[in-house]
């Protein structure tokens, strides 16, 4: 059977302006290429999730124009149950404007839009699609409180639940006391715990801070640097995998994506871990957020292209 995984998350349309390098405050920057690409965290882990082989469903909302019904459309494409994605008249679809970089870096803008009227009444009408799954998977471009509804939820049918928290937020101790899986960046990290991440020895304190205010499992990933796993046992590294980069937009969510899919397909933490890795990896290689996650067989070629299977 194919791993089940629920995502509650956001939706947005995703405006990608390439440039040579970020503006300076109050310049006009001439840039070289524009593209529309559907993205949104919660959208992009659902993505990544169904293309690495789960069932995906989604619970979020879109907004009545043409990029909530290009989302929805493009959503179904990869086999994700939209049926607990809704419309909102009179509201926007979310939308982010992102600026890329030659040298693949990225700033990000949102405008929430739909995305911040999913409520808890929302999620409790797709309790089925939470009950019935493996894994929860939620991130923070959705309301708090909604985000905290679900995971209850998840957690009183005995569904896992992994929390991307991002946009960081503060986040209280009684609510990742029901995290079972915390993946953070190092600002995120740093936010979280009150220690600023810049090595693995602060990584690892830091995600050692995140355990003591109750999460089960901390993955802290350090771009370029890899990815530090925290349990209680102790800590370990994962390396990069080394790429051209061209973009690295959505390299987070995919790697949420493809470790839940990991994790519910039984892997253990650090298996699961370096397939996301690899799933990342090839992310970056490609312009865009959902146009860049690879389907599955795309990283069994570049795992065995690299002899990491």
């Amino acid at each position: 059977m194919k791993p089940r995984i629920a995502v509650v998350g956001s939706v947005n349309m995703d405006l990608v302006f390439r440039t040579p390098r970020m503006p300076a405050l109050g310049e006009t920057l001439s840039g070289h290429e524009f593209r529309q690409i559907p993205g949104g965290k919660g959208a992009n882990q659902a993505v990544a999730a169904a293309r690495q082989g789960a069932d995906v469903a989604f619970i979020g909302r879109v907004g009545d124009d043409g990029f909530g019904q290009y989302s929805l459309r493009c959503l179904a494409n990869d086999g994700i149950d939209v049926s607990n994605l809704s419309a909102v008249v009179d509201t926007a679809t979310g939308v982010a404007g992102i600026i890329v970089t030659d040298q693949g870096d990225n700033s990000i803008v949102l405008a929430a839009g739909a995305n911040a009227s999913l409520s808890a009444e929302d999620v409790e009408a797709a309790l089925p699609a939470i009950s019935s799954a493996q894994l929860l998977v939620c991130q923070l471009e959705t309301p708090l409180s909604t985000v905290t509804r679900a995971i209850q939820l998840a957690k009183q049918h005995g569904v896992k639940v992994i929390l991307n928290p991002a946009p960081v937020q503060a986040l209280s101790d009684d609510l990742l006391k029901q995290v079972d899986y915390l993946v953070v960046n190092e600002t995120e990290a740093s936010q979280l715990s009150g220690i600023q991440v810049s090595n693995q020895e602060s990584a690892q304190r830091a995600s050692e801070q995140l355990l003591q205010r109750g999460v089960a499992v901390v993955l802290l990933t350090m771009g370029e640097h890899g990815v530090c796993i925290t349990e209680q046992g102790g800590s370990q590294f994962i390396a990069a995998i080394k790429v051209d980069v061209v973009d690295t937009t959505a390299a987070g969510d995919t790697f949420v994506g493809a470790f839940a899919v990991g994790i519910a397909k039984g892997l253990d933490i650090r298996t699961a871990s370096m397939e996301a890795q690899y799933t990342a990896a090839l992310t970056v290689t490609k312009l865009g957020a959902q146009t860049s996650i690879p389907q599955r067989s795309e990283v069994e070629q570049f795992m065995q292209s690299r002899a990491a299977v």
